[in-house]
This record gives structure tokens, sequence and C-alpha cells, in this order.
């Protein structure tokens, strides 16, 4: 699937011929909303940056430290950013006087009453003042608004208009209103992404793994974290884990047809897509299955099965696992793939089997709309853990990536073996990260943990932050199925007191290197 590239308005307003349409609703006529402007409107035409100069203050902000939040830009950087992407943004919407919707977001239904009304009001002003400034060509809500409906208070629409974006950004009723297709275009910007997930024949035994019953491959860094101790115990049984990634491989049969074999039978695993590929109002489903590799990788180091076929085995092996295939690639800095991942999100925590969910994948850019995702799945009881960022050396300046940064994710971030502690060369490290897994040789910055190729049963090497994480929540599934009515914040609480720095906290590294074994048997 290709990423969007830039449009202009001119090539969107090219539906011509469609009646000008507007939302009405009982909830509309019942509810006045009032978009009045809050403050004063800047001076109007308005010039946008160039995305070369866009990029330019992006880097600068980063290298100030901290995410890129798009409340913080000024209108014309707002606007530059809608003109060098694909025009599209996320609103964010709520009545009047409502607050605190980080609590009470899994309390609300957009779909009557006054959130109702307030999606309509907004709507119908963008349809109505596109109308306005280009009789010409009039569209319709159904031509600009993008991704159908959804269950959260944000919508998804096309605007082309400056006048247009700085309203919205002065009505009492948006909550925010952000571009959600501009990212910076480096190609190198990371080094964990997609290709290369194939079998590696140079593996050796006693170096990279070690041969488990039933001739199962052990990778070598497991045993850092106790994993191997902990199974004595628990090894995930009836534990449903959520990961949201690339998919998973169509050719891995350990993650399809073979996922329930050897010592990991009686389980299932699901697997959903929420990526699609849109093009003005056309939007192809991208389907379950994983064309980067990331996402079986990562599936693979959560729950890979324990057979003898010589495969790598999983930290929580007979874990039921739930893929949500909902980016292209490991950096969401698409609108399709902000749409996949948060609509990943809001799937993931209405099911109620599934405890925690597992995504290694993230951006510099803060994202509301899938804030708002993470938000809801936090009230519903989901435990999240969120990979801290893996970069080039280049970009190794960077901090803790979102949304690893939000303090209702937990963050984790891999190490190289020995002392003194030190992050992996690709990870990132800083004060929100909560964990680390040691997942890089110190004298062989070229070996990682292996894990589930794309086809064959012959593992390959995967690494950064991401597979880190992947860890954590394969030990988080083991000690969640000794006590099964354990909340979230119990089973956290059970990895920090059983991490290698408690009851301090370091600075880069948080609690440390979990023992999974010391955790599991913490359980009364």
């Amino acid at each position: 699937m290709k990423k969007l590239t830039l449009f202009t308005a001119g090539l969107a307003l090219l539906l011509a011929g469609c009646q000008k349409e507007t939302v009405t609703n009982e909830a509309s006529l019942i509810y006045k909303v009032d978009l009045t402007l809050q403050s004063e409107m800047p001076r109007i035409p308005v010039v946008p940056f160039t995305k070369a100069e866009m990029d330019t203050e992006v880097l600068r902000q980063l290298q100030a430290g901290g995410i890129i939040r798009w409340e913080n830009m000024n209108d014309q950087q707002l606007w530059s950013a809608v003109v060098q992407s694909d025009s599209l943004i996320a609103v964010g919407y709520q009545p009047e006087n409502h607050s605190g919707i980080e609590n009470n977001i899994h309390l609300i239904d957009v779909k009557q009453g006054e959130w109702l009304a307030v999606k309509d009001a907004l709507i119908n002003y963008i349809v109505n003042e596109t109308n306005r400034l280009h009789p010409e060509k009039p569209v319709t809500a159904s031509d600009i608004l993008a991704y159908g409906e959804k269950g959260l208070p944000y919508f998804n629409i096309r605007v082309y208009d400056f006048e247009i974006l700085a309203a919205l950004r002065r009505m009492k009723v948006v909550r925010y209103v952000e571009p959600t297709g501009y990212g910076l275009e480096d190609p190198n910007r990371s080094s964990s992404g997609c290709g290369g997930n194939t079998p590696d024949y140079s593996l050796q035994n006693g170096v990279d793994y070690t041969i488990i019953a039933p001739n199962a491959k052990l990778s070598w860094n497991y045993s850092y974290s106790n994993i191997e101790a902990a199974w004595a115990q628990s090894t995930g049984d009836n534990i449903t884990v959520g990961l949201i990634d690339t998919g998973v491989s169509q050719g891995q049969n350990k993650l399809n047809s073979q996922y329930s074999s050897g010592w990991s039978t009686g389980r299932t695993i699901t697997r959903k897509g929420f990526l699609e590929d849109c093009w003005l109002w056309w939007c192809t489903n991208q389907g379950v299955y994983d064309d980067c590799g990331h996402g079986t990788s990562m599936a693979g180091t959560i729950a890979a099965p324990r057979t003898s076929a010589g495969s790598s085995v999983g930290v929580a092996y007979n874990a039921n696992l739930v893929s949500c295939k909902g980016s292209e690639d490991v950096v969401v800095n698409t609108s399709d793939e902000k749409d996949g991942v948060s609509d990943s999100y809001y799937y993931l925590a209405n099911r109620n089997d599934v405890k925690l969910i597992s995504m290694s994948m993230g951006d510099v850019f803060w994202s509301n709309q899938v804030a708002d995702a993470i938000y809801y799945a936090n009230n519903k009881g989901k435990l999240m853990f969120c990979a801290a960022g893996t970069s080039l050396s280049w970009t190794s300046w960077w901090g803790v990536i979102f949304p690893a940064t939000m303090s209702q994710t937990v963050a984790v971030t891999g190490i190289k073996t020995g002392s003194p502690m030190e992050k992996c060369v690709e990870c990132h490290d800083g004060s929100q990260v909560d964990f680390v897994v040691v997942m890089q040789d110190r004298n062989n910055t070229d070996r990682g943990p292996i894990t589930l190729a794309d086809y064959s049963d012959q593992p390959n090497y995967t690494g950064g932050s991401s597979v880190a994480t992947a860890t954590v929540a394969g030990i988080a599934a083991l000690v969640w199925e000794e006590n099964p009515s354990l909340s979230k914040t119990q089973v956290l609480n059970y990895l920090k007191l059983n991490a290698s720095f408690y009851p301090s906290r370091n600075g880069n590294f948080g609690w440390g290197i979990i023992d999974a074994a010391a955790a599991v048997n913490a359980v009364p």
C-alpha cells in the first residue's frame, strides 16, 4: 500500500455536480449548538510554508525537546501541515459545558443527544463554508468526511480553506483540530521497520538459542528476564493479548493453522484488519495479513507456540492472540494509519476477553485522535504497553515517542547485555520509560532476540524497543494467568515490585528488568 501524497484543493474539489447536503437529525433540532468564535480571526489570506520549511520547524521543535503537539503550532503552521499532506484533519468535539473527557470518554454515546448535535453542527458548518467559498464546485458531507462513523468524539474530514481551519480552532465545542497525514519524510528514520524478516540459517544453538522440549528454540535473551523459570507456573493460559501492528504473515503457519499445536493447544488467534487505503471517497481495507514483517515478529515474541518443529517459542506460548492490522509500517504517520490504530484500540477495548494490548509502533507527533482511543481503552480496564522508540543513530537524540509518552500507557525499551545499563544502539530512553528488556549483545550489536520469520520454522533476529515491548506484554500475560481477576493496576504493581530497580526508579530505564518468575510467584 502506498502512502498518500500531497494533493491540492483544486483536485479534491473536482466533485462537480454534487448537490449541497447537510446533516440533520432529531438531536440537531433539539439542542442548540453555539459555534461562536472565542477569539479574533487572523488576517487572511495566509501563505502556507513549503514542506521543507515545515520539516525544518518540526525538527527544531524536536531538538528543543518533547513530542510535537499540533495545538502548540500557530495557525499558519497548522494550515501548512494540512496543505502539505492530504487535507484531512481530525476534529475532536464536546458539548459546551463538558469537561474531563480523559476520565469519562467510555461513558459517552456520540450517536445521540448533545454529542450528536455538536458533531452535526460542526460538519454542517464545514460543508456550508466550503460551498460558500467554492460555489462553482459544491460538496456534500459524504464527499469530504472520511473513514465512516466513529464511536469516539471525533471525526475525520477534508478541509481546503484556511478560514475554516482557523475558525474551528476558535470554537468552544472543539477540543482539537489536527492534520492527520503530515509526517517527516526522511526514508532513513527507522531501521526496525519492514523487510528482511526471512529465516536466518546462520543462527547457532548455544549462542542465539537453546533447544528445549519438545524441540523448540528458546531465545538467548529470555534468561535475563527469568522467563523459562516462570513457565514452571504460568504460560499465559486463558489470557488474551491484543496486538496492534502490521498484521501477521499469511505464510507463517505458527500464526495460522498451527497456532494451537504442540504444547500450545486449546487456544485461539483472531485476525482483524483496520487499515484502509483511501483516495478521495474510495477506501479499500488492506486485510489482516502482514506485508511488512514487523507484526509477525511481534506476534511471535508474544505468543509463538511451543512445538517440536524447531521454531522459536513466545513468552506467553499458551495465550490467545488478537492481531489487529492498524498500520502499514512502524511509523504511524499517515491518516490511514492513525485511523487504523485508533480503530484497533477501540475494538480491543470493547472485547471483554482482551486484558492487555501491545503496540510496538508510534511517531514523534502526538495524535489526539489516537489518544482518545487510548483514554477509552484505559477506562475500559486494558493494560497497554507501547514501544519507547527505535531509530537510526542520527535520530537517537529523540526522546520517548508517542503514544509511549502517555501516562495511560506503559513504555518499554531495549538495553544491551552487561553493566552499566545501556540502551540498545537504536533504542530510545527517557523519563517516561517504565521497563527494559535485554535484547542486544553488547559485544555484537547485530545479535538480537529470535522470533518467527515470515515463513518457515527457522527463526530470524528481531530488535529494538519493539521486541522489548512485546516481551513485557508476554510477561504480563504470565502474571495475569495466576489470577485472572486482578485489575490492570494490580498486574502492573507485580511487574514493578519484581523489577531490578524497585523501590527506586531510574531516570532513563524506569523500574528496570522484570524478573518474570518472581512476578508470577508473587501473585497469591
